[in-house]
C-alpha cells in the first residue's frame, strides 16, 4: 500500500472509531474528530515527538488538544500510537471510571498532556508550556548539547479563538516571541447554535493573529501534503508563534450529515453510522476494528523516536559529564532539596514586631523561597508595587531575557491563570501569579482547571476584604474566599499575621499535588507575639488553638481568619478581666483542618462547647458548621464601601468593641 493510501487508511480508522464511540455512549462529540482526522495523522505519524513508553520524556514535544470537546481524535490517536489505552478503553468511552472521558483528563489517560474542555483554557496551557520550554532551554542548553529542542503542537477550534481567554495569552504569546508554539485551528465554521456566521465570521481570525505578531498560514484542511508543508514552514519560523487556519467541514465524509451543526455534540444515528461504513468500506467489518496496516504505520513511527529519545538520553548523560554543575542544578528543578531549617528562614525573614500587611511579609517570605528553589518563577498582572512579589535581583521575564524569572503578565488575570497551568504542566518549574483578590473572579476556570489537573500552582491575592478601604465596593472582596473555598483540592490560606504569612509561603511551596490561594491583607495589622501566643508553624494544620481561656474550660470559643484574628484576641483580653474564658482559634485554612484528624479536630473545636463566635471580614454562608447552632456569624452580606479602611472596619464592625459585644451577647444568651 503507498504512502498516501496508508494514510488515508489511518484517517478513515480515526472517523469511524469516533463516530462508533460516541454511538455506543450515545453521547459525544463525532464531527470535530472527523473534520480534523486527516491533519492529525499528519501531524502525529511525521512530526509530533512522543515515545508512549515513556510519557514523562522531557524531550518530547506537547500537544494540547484545545478544543477538548474532541476527545475521541486525541484518544483514537493515542491507541493507534501505542499508549496504554485499550480497544476497551475506547469502547468505554464517557462511561463512569473508564480511561477515555468526555473530554481529556490529565492524569487518568496515558498520554493527554493537559485537562481541556473548557474553551481557550487549552490555548493558554500551550502558552505556558513554550514559556517553561524557552526559560528551560535558555538555562540549560549550551552550545553543543541541547537538551530541550521541542515544540508545543495544538488543536484549536472556532470556539477557542471567542474566548477571551485565549486572546489574552495570544497576545502575550506574541509579545515574547514564542516560536515553539505551532496551533491547527480547525476552521469548521460551526458551534453548538449552529453556522458561526451568527457571531463570528465577520471577523477575520488570521489578520487578528497577525496584528498579535503570529505567523499566519491558511490551507483546506482535508488536504494533507498542504498541511505538511504549513507544518514545515511552521517549523521555520523561531520568532514568532505560529496558527495554521485548517478549513474543515465538520463530520466530513457522512453521507448525509457532514457540515450539520446537529453532529457537533451528538451522536450520527445508527443509519448513518452505517451509510458512512459501507462508504468507507468498512461494512463487513466488525466494530472498533483497526487494519493491521494503520497499527504497521504508527508502529514505524514509534520505533523511530524510540531512537530519538534513546539518543536524548545518551546526550544527558553526556551533559551530566561536560557540564556537571548545570546538570546538578538541572536536578533540582525536578527534584527540589528543601532545606530542614525552611521554616526558620522564613519566620527569620519577617521577624519584627510592627504592625504590618501581609502582602509585605508574605513578600519578604517569598524572597526565600525564590533562594531556597532556583525554578521558582511568576510575577503578577500587572500589579507588583502593590502585591510585592517580585523577585528580588532577578531580571524580568522577556524575549530577549528568557531566563528572567519574574513574568510580567499584563492586565490579563485569566490568561495568567491558564498560561500558569501550563508552565506548571510541563515540568521542572515552581510557579506562581498574582493579583489583587476581587480579581481572582476572572481567572476562577483557570483555577478550578488547576485544582483538578492537580497542579502545584500558588496564586497570590492581595487586598483581601474590605479593608481596601478608599477604592470601594468594585475592588472589595466580600464573596470571593468563601467561593473559592468550595473548589474541591484547593487549599486557601487566609494568615493572620506575619508569622502565618510566612509559613503559608512554606505549605505553597512544598505543595505537589494541588493549588494554593493566599489570601493577604493591604492594611496592616498587628504582629502576634508568638513567646505568648501558640506558634505559627501550627498552621500547617490548617486551624490551631491561638489563645487557651484562661482558668480552665473555655466557656466561649472565637474563630477567626485573617485580618479579624487579633480582635479576637483583644475581645478575649477584655472579656477576661471581667472573668470570662475564652478560647480564641485561628483557622487560616480550612481545607487543612479538614484532614486532620477527628481527634485533632475536636481537641481544637470540642463540640460540647456549643457557644462559637465566627469573624471573617466576608460571606457568612459557609460558616454555619463551624458556628454550630448556638454559635454566631460576623461577617458580611453586603458589599463594602468607599472610605478609609479605620471607617469601613466601625461602619461594618471589626472592632475590638464590637466583636468583645457579641462574645458577650453569647455567654449571656
Amino acid at each position: 500500500m503507498d504512502k498516501k493510501a496508508l494514510d488515508q487508511l489511518a484517517v478513515d480508522t480515526i472517523k469511524i472509531l469516533a463516530c462508533e464511540a460516541v454511538q455506543k455512549a450515545d453521547s459525544g462529540h463525532p464531527g470535530m474528530p472527523m473534520g480534523m482526522a486527516d491533519a492529525a495523522v499528519v501531524l502525529w505519524s511525521r512530526y509530533l515527538r512522543f515515545d508512549p513508553r515513556h510519557t514523562d520524556w522531557p524531550g518530547r514535544d506537547r500537544f494540547v488538544l484545545s478544543a477538548g470537546h474532541g476527545s475521541m481524535l486525541l484518544y483514537s490517536l493515542l491507541h493507534l500510537a501505542g499508549f496504554d489505552l485499550s480497544l476497551d478503553d475506547l469502547r468505554s468511552f464517557r462511561q463512569l471510571h473508564s480511561r477515555t472521558p468526555g473530554h481529556p483528563e490529565r492524569g487518568r489517560t496515558a498520554g493527554v498532556e493537559t485537562t481541556t474542555g473548557p474553551l481557550g483554557q487549552g490555548f493558554g496551557n500551550g502558552v505556558g508550556m513554550a514559556i517553561a520550554k524557552r526559560f528551560m532551554t535558555a538555562k540549560f542548553n549550551t552550545p553543543d548539547i541541547k537538551l530541550f529542542d521541542h515544540k508545543i503542537f495544538g488543536i484549536v477550534s472556532d470556539g477557542d479563538l471567542m474566548e477571551g481567554v485565549s486572546s489574552e495569552a495570544a497576545s502575550l504569546a506574541g509579545h515574547l516571541g514564542l516560536g515553539d508554539i505551532i496551533y491547527l485551528y480547525d476552521s469548521n465554521h460551526i458551534s453548538i447554535d449552529g453556522n458561526t456566521s451568527l457571531s463570528f465570521d465577520t471577523e477575520n481570525v488570521l489578520k487578528r493573529f497577525e496584528a498579535y505578531r503570529w505567523h499566519t498560514q491558511e490551507v483546506q484542511g482535508d488536504n494533507r501534503e498542504a498541511v505538511a508543508r504549513a507544518i514545515e514552514a511552521a517549523l521555520a519560523v523561531t520568532d514568532r508563534p505560529s496558527i495554521i487556519q485548517c478549513n474543515t467541514i465538520i463530520g466530513a465524509g457522512l453521507p448525509t450529515k457532514a457540515g450539520n451543526a446537529s453532529i457537533h455534540g451528538a451522536p450520527i444515528g445508527k443509519e448513518e453510522l452505517a451509510a458512512l461504513k459501507q462508504k468507507l468500506g468498512w461494512a463487513d467489518k466488525p466494530d472498533f476494528y483497526v487494519p493491521a496496516e494503520v497499527y504497521d504505520l504508527f508502529k514505524e513511527r514509534v520505533a523511530v523516536l524510540a531512537r530519538e529519545r534513546a539518543a536524548w538520553n545518551d546526550t544527558l548523560e553526556k551533559y551530566r559529564k561536560k557540564y556537571p554543575e548545570q546538570a546538578e542544578l538541572l536536578d533540582r528543578f525536578y527534584n527540589p532539596q528543601v532545606p530542614s531549617d525552611l521554616t526558620d528562614q522564613l519566620l527569620a525573614a519577617v521577624a519584627g514586631d510592627k504592625p504590618a500587611a501581609t502582602r509585605n511579609t508574605a513578600g519578604k517570605a517569598e524572597q526565600v523561597i525564590a533562594r531556597v528553589f532556583p525554578n521558582f518563577i511568576g510575577g503578577s498582572a500587572d500589579l507588583a508595587p502593590s502585591t510585592k512579589n517580585l523577585i528580588d535581583g532577578e531580571n524580568n521575564h522577556s524575549r530577549d531575557c528568557p531566563t528572567g524569572r519574574n513574568m510580567r503578565w499584563g492586565v490579563r488575570e485569566h490568561g495568567m491563570g491558564s498560561i500558569l497551568n501550563g508552565m506548571a504542566l510541563y515540568g521542572g518549574l515552581k510557579v506562581y501569579g498574582s493579583t489583587f483578590f476581587v480579581f481572582s473572579d476572572y481567572m476562577r476556570p483557570a483555577i478550578r482547571i488547576a485544582a483538578i489537573t492537580r497542579l502545584p500552582v500558588t496564586y497570590v491575592f492581595t487586598h483581601d476584604s474590605i479593608f481596601v478601604g478608599e477604592d470601594g465596593p468594585t475592588h472589595e472582596p466580600v464573596e470571593q474566599a468563601m467561593a473559592l473555598r468550595v473548589i474541591p483540592n484547593l487549599l486557601v490560606i487566609r494568615p493572620s499575621d506575619a508569622t502565618e504569612s510566612a509559613v503559608a509561603w512554606e505549605v505553597a511551596a512544598l505543595s505537589k499535588d494541588r493549588p494554593v490561594a493566599l489570601l493577604l491583607t493591604r492594611h496592616n495589622i498587628p504582629v502576634l507575639d508568638r513567646k505568648k501566643y501558640a506558634d505559627a508553624r501550627n498552621l500547617k494544620r490548617g486551624g490551631y488553638v491561638l489563645s487557651e481561656a484562661a482558668g480552665g474550660k473555655p466557656e466561649l470559643i472565637i474563630i477567626a481568619t485573617g485580618s479579624e484574628v487579633w480582635l479576637a484576641l483583644a475581645a478575649q483580653e477584655k472579656l477576661a478581666e471581667e472573668g470570662r474564658r475564652v478560647r480564641v482559634v485561628s483557622l487560616p485554612c480550612r481545607e487543612l483542618f479538614e484532614e486532620q484528624s477527628a481527634q485533632y479536630r475536636n481537641s481544637v473545636l470540642p463540640p460540647e462547647i456549643g457557644k462559637r463566635l465566627v469573624v471573617e471580614a466576608g460571606q457568612k454562608l459557609g460558616w454555619e458548621k463551624y458556628a454550630g447552632d448556638k454559635g454566631l456569624i460576623h461577617g458580611l452580606d453586603t458589599f463594602g464601601e468607599s472610605g478609609a479602611w479605620e471607617d469601613l472596619a466601625e461602619h461594618f464592625g471589626f472592632t475590638p468593641e464590637k466583636v468583645t459585644a457579641l462574645a458577650r451577647k453569647l455567654l449571656e444568651g
